[in-house]
């Protein structure tokens, strides 16, 4: 009997530049880590159960499993890269890194959070899209992506080097150039939502497109055509890329 997909969250900083398009944070995942080892992703982790307890705790507009998620995707950023995101008011370097340490030290966010005498925002999140492929003797995660505007003037982004060792800010078209120049590599749902995001000219731009795609999980599949197999998704869902051949597609 396969185990039910693990709830995720990831969150897509984008930072606006003048005549050149946003650039993007980018992690690189530990080469020792048992799902998507050595590739770039975005910022996020599974949903814990102390984040659905904070949105039950917090109530609000959004359904338990969003709220959740929404929290999981701001909690994990903090974690991995040191930038908050949906916090009020903006915490300086000294509290951040006291809510970072909290976290790496396993401490419960919402305690963390009351503390520092920061409330959440939720809605500073966009919701961009949902992904939950699933492949043969692999962990299967049900992941909402969400966009958010990188915060001006905070501190820098810092790299855990635990579970990531690389971390950089760079546009979705240079990050596909570097992997297809083999300096880096992706997995299928990245490649394809950086290949989406390589289409906007700023941060507006990638919130209107979100708004003309309603969010509906997409679960690719492999067909073959002309004697070929290839990893595909759903036509209309954003993606100027549909379909990869099994060769190249990196899945987990």
């Amino acid at each position: 009997m396969d185990s039910p997909p693990i709830p995720a969250a990831t969150l897509i900083l984008l930072r606006d530049r003048i005549a050149a398009p946003p650039e993007l944070l980018v992690v690189e995942r530990s080469g020792g880590m048992a799902f998507a080892a050595g590739a770039l992703v975005f910022p996020g982790g599974r949903v814990d159960p102390g984040d659905h307890a904070l949105a039950a705790a917090l109530g609000g507009q959004h359904a338990p499993d969003e709220a959740a998620a929404r929290i999981a995707a701001i909690r994990e950023t903090i974690e991995e890269s040191g930038i908050a995101i949906g916090l009020d008011p903006a915490p300086d370097a000294a509290a951040l890194a006291a809510l970072r340490a909290g976290l790496h030290a396993g401490q419960p966010f919402g305690p963390l959070l009351a503390a520092a005498g920061l409330r959440l925002t939720t809605d500073t999140l966009v919701p961009f899209a949902r992904w939950c492929p699933k492949m043969p003797h692999a962990r299967i995660f049900d992941t909402r992506f969400y966009l958010a505007r990188a915060p001006a003037g905070g501190p820098a982004a810092r790299v855990d080097a635990t579970e990531n060792v690389r971390l950089f800010w760079d546009s979705a078209a240079a990050v596909l150039a570097a992997c297809d120049r083999g300096e880096d590599k992706v997995i299928f749902p990245t490649r394809r939502n950086l290949e989406r995001l390589a289409q906007f000219a700023s941060f507006a731009d990638a919130v209107a497109d979100a708004g003309r795609h309603p969010i509906s999980t997409i679960t690719p599949w492999i067909e073959e055509v002309d004697g070929e197999r290839y990893l595909r998704i759903p036509d209309g869902r954003g993606y100027p890329v549909a379909r990869e051949p099994v060769t190249t597609a990196m899945r987990m």
